[in-house]
């Protein structure tokens, strides 16, 4: 079965981490294509999460002013549009784009109007969703979940913590969860991912997500599964990621299939479409491929990501529908 003609809903897309050939050679026409193979896309193996995150330095660099803040959101909004992504919750950390001299909020204001003409000119609907990184202070982590909370009722959706999970622990970031969850900002966490199923057990203990960054570790302990579906927590699943940073030796060994069959809600994702160099389409074929996956369980992980989504009733009724409608 070929996915790309299929809608896809994607809950877990890093912008700095997805810029095409196209706009890096917009934004630095000296760079080559074997440069941008060397510096933007990570090997099919890296030492561990850390060695992978390294891919992201260069497209960082190359978002530090308005102008180019717009043309990466506008360039991922055409990706999506071409893997025909019908909704798509799309995380950045707003703090890592001041080198230009912009403000926090210049950034989060740039990239929300970037994100409201992406949606016009391709039709795809989508959210932002504002990371804190776990190597940044507890001011840090405030100052992020502050600017969610400043730029609600606009395209900024939710709160995210991401980076290197094993490296640093959760302890400066408990009170920007706090504030989310006193303030009803929805939140996702990374977790579950460089480190094993203790990592889930106290983000969703010290952070109350609704949903869990990739969490595919979750399946070494089973009353955590149990504990998963009883909450309805939702796992963001990026496969081919998870080969990369080294969590699973290859694909046959990931655990989307022992968690789609333990009944967790999940969804499919890319993560980072450059430094993975993969689309969703391509994602759904190597599950196909590796597991006999069909389009029903497609079907409903894209249903239960409209679940989780961080968007209102009235686009998750039409999303479902486009679902039910194109997987029948």
């Amino acid at each position: 079965m070929e996915y790309s003609r299929f809608p896809k809903i994607e809950l877990h897309l890093h912008l700095d981490c997805s810029l095409s050939y196209e706009v890096v050679r917009q934004l630095d026409p000296s760079v080559t294509r074997e440069e941008y193979r060397q510096s933007f896309i990570a090997p099919a193996k890296c030492t561990d999460l850390a060695d992978y995150i390294r891919r992201a330095v260069k497209g960082i660099e190359l978002m530090q002013t308005r102008e180019q803040l717009r043309l990466v959101t506008l360039d991922l909004f055409q990706q999506l549009k071409t893997d025909n992504v019908i909704y798509a919750e799309i995380r950045f950390a707003p703090l890592q784009h001041l080198q230009g001299g912009l403000t926090a909020t210049d950034v989060v204001k740039t990239v929300n109007e970037a994100v409201a003409e992406g949606i016009s000119q391709t039709g795809v609907e989508a959210g932002l969703l504002l990371c804190t990184l776990r190597h940044y202070t507890e001011a840090q982590s405030l100052e992020t979940v502050g600017l969610a909370e400043q730029f609600r009722g606009t395209h900024v959706a939710g709160f995210d913590i991401a980076a290197d999970e094993a490296g640093f622990p959760i302890d400066n970031h408990i009170s920007a969860f706090a504030y989310a969850k006193e303030k009803g900002i929805p939140c996702t966490a990374h977790a579950g991912e460089a480190k094993g199923p203790e990592s889930v057990w106290e983000t969703l203990e010290n952070f109350y997500p609704v949903r869990i960054g990739h969490g595919v570790r979750s399946s070494e302990d089973e009353r955590l599964l149990q504990f998963l579906k009883e909450k309805a927590i939702h796992l963001e699943v990026c496969p081919t990621s998870n080969i990369q940073t080294n969590v699973y030796p290859s694909i046959e060994d990931h655990t989307a299939d022992k968690l789609y069959r333990s009944g967790v809600s999940l969804g499919i994702n890319t993560d980072a479409r450059t430094i993975s160099d993969v689309t969703l389409a391509s994602e759904y074929g190597r599950l196909q491929q590796v597991f006999g996956w069909t389009k029903e369980h497609f079907k409903k992980c894209n249903l239960e990501a409209i679940d989780h989504a961080f968007v209102a009733d009235a686009t998750k009724a039409r999303l479902r529908q486009a679902i039910e409608q194109a997987y029948r």
